[in-house]
């Protein structure tokens, strides 16, 4: 795991150099890299993983001179992809980023259908001076860039974009600002800035003389559901996934530094932890973070796991307060908006497990692949209900608004609203009224998340239900800009890398032919997953309500976080910058204060946007 940076046709000094690369410098303490190619610059800050070795340091050039790399993530298949390449290229040293680079040389773009991983990666043409840059399938490690006349640049971070680039306007998307306040992310191709994008999972860069060319190599919109395997034995499906998710973790083992794994006791992460002990002579380190408040704390299902199991087990407990203390780290090292709170526990558990190892597995992915957010079971539910006349339902609406019952008008807008892809994107929004925050002009210049949500769809299976639009959408969407950034980010703080089993493209892609049977049925989210789960974990320690990693920002908001607040919302030059109704935030912060609502969710996302502006007026000035 490392961090990445690069330049065409700009003029970098020492000093830029040296505030770029502070700037990804938690993405790898263990070595800096710099190269200088005629009018490009690589750069490079390495977290040492496999091959610890000088001859693994980066930016790495091919053995025939020609194309040079700076490489973020890990391919897990590279030893078998090194075997095949053993009689043909002379590898002087035994890391994976040798072979990108050999593989580069041979298949050029088609590389990248060879490799299992997750990466970001840059390649700099020497012969033909040209950038061909790459992300993995699923988005799990980022990349952010920029062009701008016949100058380009790239970073792992937007910060590191941003050092790279003095002049680059710091404009705020307005686009961005929307998406973030309806979504709580902002999803790619947008970045926060007007002039950065992030490059999407499953594309590719080339950057020639000529400009920028962006393509798809990989996506999982188009893949049809196998209705034949709705008639399949239950048995040998459990085979196949057993032996694909036996797979991934093995190939996720592979490491010249210590591992482990984080442990909810959830189904996910318990499955990763049970395949790792089937890999493992010893013991497997698991790590957990317990709070004394017992409404937000999984430790002792955790626990139970790693007692079945024979894990090597590690929880520190904390007052949930105390992850106030991490509220620096979070301001600095998510240099983008950022919604999702529960980054606070990731950060905890990423610092508690980078005091043993320097890299741990995670579950993250199976919810999306396999149908476990109760989100999916009110689409296939919502299906039903659209079946009803569209002036039917939108009568329904109308009575519903009378209610008192927020949860009653939000069914009767979403039950008024045409087309699943839009349903979904209410259902999603983490605001459901975020329109009453934002001013007129920002409403009327920008596009809502149904809109993006639609487009993508769009290019979905006609015949695709509700839920699995939902599964789909989150795949593209939530999940990269989210889920998977919230632990690349949390983990990178503290210099340790995260590697997601689940998220194999092979797995996802066997996923997402399965009919949606066999991920909700009778009430059951995720229910293949969780019969195979029952072959590792006792169904007794698994059969507990989903919890999540979860803080409470409605009582820190009132404690911890009021003067912080209260200072950002004070400023008018924010949010007129940033199109929002201070007068109606305002107004809702008041109500929270006094308890008359719990309007955390609304309050916390403008607030992460105040923070994020004030942060950049800071660094402009």
């Amino acid at each position: 795991m490392c961090g990445i940076a690069g330049s065409i046709n700009i003029n970098l000094s020492e000093a830029v150099v040296d505030t770029v690369l502070r700037a990804i410098e938690r993405r790898g303490p263990d070595g800096r890299g710099i190269r200088r190619l005629g009018p490009a610059t690589l750069m490079h800050t390495r977290l040492s993983i496999i091959d610890l070795s000088e001859y693994a340091a980066q930016p790495m050039v091919s053995f025939c001179g020609r194309y040079h790399i700076v490489f973020n993530g890990e391919i897990y298949n590279y030893q078998e992809l090194r075997a095949l390449f053993q009689g043909e290229h002379n590898f002087r040293s035994h890391s994976d980023t040798e072979v990108v680079l050999a593989y580069f040389l041979k298949f050029g773009t088609k590389a990248l259908d060879y490799f299992r991983g997750m990466f970001a990666f840059a390649i700099w043409d020497a012969e033909k001076n040209e950038l061909f840059l790459a992300r993995d399938r699923l988005g799990v490690k980022p990349l952010f860039y920029c062009s701008v006349g016949d100058s380009f640049g790239f970073a792992s971070r937007p910060a590191a974009l941003c050092a790279l680039l003095p002049g680059l306007s710091r404009s705020i998307s307005r686009q961005a600002v929307r998406y973030f306040m309806e979504a709580g992310y902002v999803p790619a191709p947008y970045s926060i800035f007007e002039n950065v994008q992030k490059l999407e999972p499953g594309h590719y860069l080339t950057v020639t003389g000529k400009g920028v060319t962006k393509t798809q190599y990989w996506s999982a919109d188009h893949i049809e559901t196998d209705q034949s395997l709705g008639d399949a034995q239950e048995s040998d499906l459990l085979d196949e996934i057993d032996a694909l998710i036996d797979d991934s973790v093995r190939l996720r083992l592979v490491s010249d530094v210590p591992l482990g794994a984080f442990l909810s006791g959830g189904i996910d992460s318990s499955l990763v932890a049970a395949y790792m002990m089937k890999h493992s002579k010893e013991p497997v380190r698991t790590f957990t973070i317990g709070f004394q408040d017992k409404v937000f704390d999984e430790s002792e299902f955790a626990a139970a796991v790693a007692t079945h199991l024979g894990t090597e087990h590690t929880c520190e407990r904390l007052a949930v307060d105390d992850l106030l203390e991490l509220m620096p780290t979070f301001v600095k090292q998510y240099d983008e908006p950022f919604f999702d709170y529960s980054a606070f526990p990731v950060m905890a558990v990423s610092r508690l497990a980078r005091r043993s190892v320097t890299v741990s597995l995670s579950g993250d992915g199976g919810d999306e692949a396999f149908g476990g957010y109760h989100y999916y079971q009110i689409m296939n539910r919502l299906q039903q209900a659209h079946r009803m006349p569209l002036a039917l339902r939108k009568m329904l609406n109308s009575s519903a608004q009378l209610s008192s019952v927020q949860r009653m008008r939000w069914l009767g807008k979403v039950i008024a609203i045409d087309g699943s892809a839009p349903a979904y994107a209410f259902m999603r929004g983490v605001i459901k009224d975020a329109t009453n925050l934002m001013k007129a002009s920002l409403l009327e210049g920008t596009h809502p998340l149904s809109y993006l949500f639609s487009e993508r769809a769009s290019n979905f299976p006609g015949d695709l239900s509700y839920a699995e639009t939902g599964m789909r959408l989150d795949l593209a969407y939530t999940l990269p800009d989210d889920y998977l950034q919230k632990v690349d980010v949390g983990s990178m703080a503290f210099s340790l890398e995260a590697r997601d089993p689940l998220l194999d493209h092979k797995i996802i892609e066997w996923a997402a032919k399965l009919p949606l049977s066999w991920k909700i049925r009778n009430g059951t989210n995720k229910y293949l997953l969780r019969q195979l789960a029952y072959r590792y974990i006792p169904r007794e320690i698994l059969d507990r309500p989903k919890m999540g990693f979860g803080v409470p920002m409605a009582q820190w908001l009132r404690g911890g976080l009021r003067a912080w607040g209260e200072s950002l919302m004070e400023d008018d030059q924010a949010f007129d910058a940033l199109e929002l109704n201070a007068q109606a935030v305002r107004s809702l912060w008041k109500a929270h204060q006094k308890n008359k609502l719990q309007a955390h969710t609304a309050l916390w996302s403008v607030l992460v946007l105040l923070q994020f502006y004030k942060s950049q007026v800071e660094q402009s000035a």
